[in-house]
């Protein structure tokens, strides 16, 4: 409610402005008519003054048409100006209004759905604690209701991690290392990792040779399980993700290949911005906040690499990462 006032008072500052805009270009285009015209009548009166038997007579009435010329073309290059300005200005604002409206959006969105993502594991294991302690189970599903409560544990565990990074890297305040990696070795952790967390879906790794890179462990891995994490929530349940690490003679390219219904190519670009998500709030149906690309591309630009995304075949997406050898 306050997001939608403070979006309405934002909207009625917005037509005041163009009003505005629009009385100013109108009060500019009046006074280089009313200069022009000001300007013509003066070169009149100029000529009636003088006498047609003056020897000069020619040259003076030249002079004063030249003078006429110079004057409205003074009055139309100071107008165009003006004008250039004033339009700058507006463009400038307009953009500036429009991103601020779309950030308002994209952060409502980001607030339900954050309190969406904290609540529902926090929910979910409170639960399953109070089965654990109210009920007399056996030991498969005390095992079941114990790997449940992990699972949802990590996923806040990434979650804050994901809001914390971000808070950071915004703010300048994560100071990155830059140590030799065994990139293989690292993806092979993460993908045994969600192997873990999700025994009934199938994460595959493909890896040609031991591929070494120069980076920050820490944020490498969030990278990784990043990608890892979107390709499973945008793909069916029954269809695997594949992880690819190989390396030529200049880059280590790192690939995570999922089956899902793909990115359209005018949204390729927006999945990397902050807090948004693909489709509108009704056919969102995969959980998320918004920041995991965004922290993804963020990591893979400070590591002087670069991220791309293509389509799978026959469907789905392609996130690829290269890295420059040293």
């Amino acid at each position: 409610m306050a997001f939608s006032k403070k979006t309405g008072r934002l909207r009625m500052v917005f037509v005041v402005y163009w009003v505005l805009l629009a009385y100013m270009v109108a009060a500019l285009v009046w006074w280089f008519i009313a200069l022009n015209r000001q300007n013509v009548q003066m070169m009149d009166y100029k000529e009636l003054q003088l006498k047609k038997d003056d020897p000069g007579y020619l040259y003076k009435t030249i002079a004063i048409e030249d003078e006429e010329k110079r004057k409205k073309a003074q009055y139309a290059g100071e107008g165009a100006i003006f004008l250039l300005l004033i339009l700058a200005g507006a463009v400038f604002v307009y953009r500036a209004v429009r991103r601020q409206l779309r950030q308002g959006r994209q952060q409502q969105n980001f607030m339900m759905a954050i309190t969406h993502e904290l609540k529902t594991p926090i929910a979910v294991a409170k639960l399953n604690l109070e089965t654990l302690q109210k009920r007399k189970l056996d030991e498969q599903q005390q095992q079941k209701l114990l790997q449940n409560t992990l699972q949802e544990t990590n996923r806040l565990n990434a979650l804050c991690n994901n809001l914390l990074l971000s808070s950071q890297m915004e703010a300048g305040g994560y100071l990155a290392t830059n140590e030799e990696l065994n990139l293989t070795e690292l993806v092979n952790e993460c993908v045994n990792d969600f192997t873990v967390r999700f025994p009934l879906r199938e994460v595959v790794m493909k890896a040609a040779g031991t591929c070494f890179v120069y980076g920050d462990r820490f944020l490498m891995q969030m990278a990784v399980n990043n990608l890892i994490d979107n390709a499973l929530k945008y793909s069916p349940k029954e269809c695997p993700v594949v992880v690819r690490v190989e390396a030529d003679e200049k880059s280590v390219l790192l690939q995570v290949a999922d089956e899902g219904k793909g990115i359209d190519d005018g949204e390729k670009q927006k999945v990397f911005d902050r807090f948004y998500r693909v489709g509108n709030a009704a056919t969102r149906t995969a959980k998320g906040t918004g920041l995991g690309l965004y922290l993804t591309q963020k990591i893979v630009r400070q590591h002087k690499a670069s991220i791309i995304i293509s389509d799978n075949k026959p469907m789905g997406a392609v996130f690829s990462i290269r890295f420059n050898k040293k």
